[in-house]
C-alpha cells in the first residue's frame, strides 16, 4: 500500500514539530478553576488551538462562549459534495499539578525523559490535540471528508458547559462520526478503542450528634461519637471481599470485552507487594461492569493537633461509580438511603447530593467502527481491541441524545503509564505517532480514497 506507506513517512517527519507544539501547550497553565491558575491561561491555551486549526483549514474557527464562561473553540474545514462528516473533540483545559514536590520534572515544562515527555496535560488532552494536528498536516489537502472540531475548556471541571452547549447548537455541530478523543490505548503499543464508560453519583453524608465537643475521658463510653457513627456507615458500602453492596445494585455483573491482566493492573495501579486485589470478579468486571464506592473525602480533625475530644459532627464525599446498565439517578438514591438506614444512635443525617452522570454505552456495530479498526490495525501492526473506562465522560452522552445516528468512538493517546491526573502525567511519543497515522488512514478511508 505505497499511499499509506508514504503516509506514515508524512507523520514520521511531522514529530519534531509535534514536540514544539505539545511543549508550547503544556506550557500553558490551562486549569479552568479560577482559584488555581489566571482565567487569561485559559483564554491563552484556546486561542491558540484556534490559530493552529485556523492554519489547518478550519477558517472559521473561532471561540464560543458556553454557560460555564469557559471558552470552545469550535470551527469546520468542508470536504467534498456528499462525503461523511467528521466531528473532532478534544479539550485544552487540565488538571491542577496537585503537589508539584511530588513531580520529578517541572508540571508545567514539557521535558523528556525515558523516551516519555512529562507534563500537565502532556496525555490529557493536549497530546489529542497535536495529534489532530499531525494526522491533518499529513493528509494535506487530501481530506476526503467534511470536518468540524470542537475542543472544550472545562471538561476536567465537570462544570457541564459543552454538555449545556451541544444541544442548543446541534446544526453547528452535527456530524456522522464523533472522535471522543480522551481515551487511549490498553498499553503503550497495543491499540484499542473504549466502548464502555461508567457513570457517577456523588454525595456528601454529614452526620452529627451533639451540640460541641466533649472530653473523651469524662463522656467516652456513653457519648454518641458522630466520627464513629460515619465510619460505621461508610464502612456497609462494602463486604469483607471489597465488592461494593448497596441494596438495590448489581454487584454480580460481568466484563465481556478484552480482559486486564491482573499483573498488568497491580504494575499500572501501584499496588504495594503483599496487598491483595479487592472484590470477587475479575479486574476488568470490578472496574468496568459493577458499581464502584470510594470515600474521597473526610472532614475530622487531623491526627497532628487532635485532641483528647468526641466529635459532634462528621462528614465525607462518597464517590459511586455506575456501570452501564445501572442508572446513576436511582444509585444515587440507593447509596444515599443506605448510609441513612446504616446510622446509628439516632444520629443526625443529612445528604447533600452532588454530580451525577449517566454510563455510556457505544455501538459498535457501524462502518465507521469498523473502518476505524481497520486503520488501527495498520498503524500499529496488531489487532485493535475493545476497552471499558471507570472514568465518567458524560458528554458522550449528550453527544449520543443529540446525535441518535453518529457514531461516537472513543480514542486517544492515553495508556496506563501516563499517570493522567496524578503527579508525573506523561506521553508516549510513540503514541501520538501511531495514533496520528490511525486518524489519517480513517480519514483516508472513510471518504472512500484508496
Amino acid at each position: 500500500m505505497p499511499a499509506n506507506d508514504n503516509l506514515a513517512d508524512r507523520v514520521a517527519a511531522l514529530m519534531g514539530q509535534a514536540r514544539d507544539e505539545l511543549a508550547e501547550l503544556v506550557a500553558v497553565r490551562s486549569i479552568a478553576d479560577a482559584r488555581q491558575a489566571p482565567p487569561e491561561e485559559c483564554a491563552r491555551a484556546a486561542a491558540w488551538v484556534r490559530d493552529r486549526f485556523a492554519a489547518l483549514g478550519f477558517t472559521d474557527a473561532r471561540l464560543e462562549r458556553t454557560a460555564d464562561g469557559s471558552d470552545a473553540v469550535v470551527g469546520s474545514r468542508p470536504g467534498p459534495a456528499g462525503a461523511p462528516t467528521v466531528l473532532l473533540y478534544a479539550h485544552y483545559d487540565v488538571q491542577p499539578p496537585l503537589d508539584e514536590q511530588a513531580w520529578r520534572t517541572p508540571p508545567f515544562e514539557l521535558t523528556e525523559s525515558g523516551g516519555r515527555w512529562y507534563g500537565r496535560g502532556s496525555a490529557d488532552c493536549k497530546g489529542n490535540i497535536v495529534m489532530h494536528l499531525a494526522a491533518l498536516r499529513a493528509l494535506g489537502d487530501d481530506v476526503p471528508v467534511h470536518l468540524k472540531l470542537v475542543v472544550e475548556g472545562s471538561e476536567e471541571q465537570g462544570t457541564g458547559g459543552l454538555e449545556a452547549f451541544v444541544p442548543d447548537h446541534a446544526d453547528l455541530l452535527r456530524a456522522d462520526v464523533i472522535l471522543m478523543c480522551d481515551t487511549g490505548n490498553a498499553a503503550v503499543g497495543v491499540p484499542a478503542t473504549t466502548v464502555s464508560l461508567r457513570g457517577l453519583a456523588n454525595l456528601v453524608v454529614t452526620v452529627e450528634s451533639m451540640s460541641s465537643e466533649v472530653h473523651s475521658g469524662m463522656f467516652g463510653g456513653a457519648a454518641p461519637d458522630a466520627l464513629a457513627a460515619l465510619i460505621r456507615m461508610l464502612a456497609t458500602l462494602r463486604d469483607e471481599h471489597g465488592d461494593t453492596t448497596i441494596a438495590g445494585l448489581d454487584h454480580l455483573q460481568t466484563w465481556e470485552g478484552t480482559a486486564y491482566d491482573p499483573a498488568a493492573f497491580r504494575s499500572d495501579a501501584g499496588v504495594l507487594d503483599g496487598v491483595d486485589l479487592v472484590g470477587t470478579g475479575t479486574v476488568s468486571d470490578m472496574l468496568w461492569a459493577r458499581p464502584a464506592a470510594t470515600v474521597l473525602g473526610i472532614d475530622c480533625p487531623p491526627v497532628v493537633g487532635s485532641a483528647a475530644a468526641i466529635q459532634p459532627r462528621a462528614a465525607a464525599r462518597v464517590n459511586l461509580r455506575v456501570p452501564p446498565g445501572m442508572d446513576a439517578g436511582r444509585a444515587q438514591d440507593a447509596l444515599a438511603d443506605q448510609l441513612r438506614a446504616a446510622a446509628p444512635w439516632g444520629v443526625k443525617v443529612t445528604i447533600e447530593r452532588e454530580s451525577s452522570g449517566q454510563p455510556f454505552q457505544a455501538a459498535t456495530g457501524g462502518p465507521a467502527y469498523a473502518a476505524f479498526d481497520a486503520a488501527m490495525g495498520e498503524a500499529f501492526g496488531k489487532p485493535c481491541t475493545t476497552l471499558g473506562q471507570g472514568g465518567s465522560i458524560p458528554l458522550c452522552n449528550v453527544f449520543a441524545d443529540t446525535f441518535p445516528d453518529a457514531e461516537i468512538i472513543l480514542m486517544g493517546v492515553e495508556e496506563p503509564l501516563a499517570l493522567i491526573h496524578a503527579p508525573n502525567e506523561s506521553v508516549d511519543p510513540g503514541e501520538i505517532e501511531r495514533m496520528a497515522l490511525a486518524e489519517a488512514l480513517f480519514l483516508r478511508s472513510l471518504g472512500g480514497a484508496r
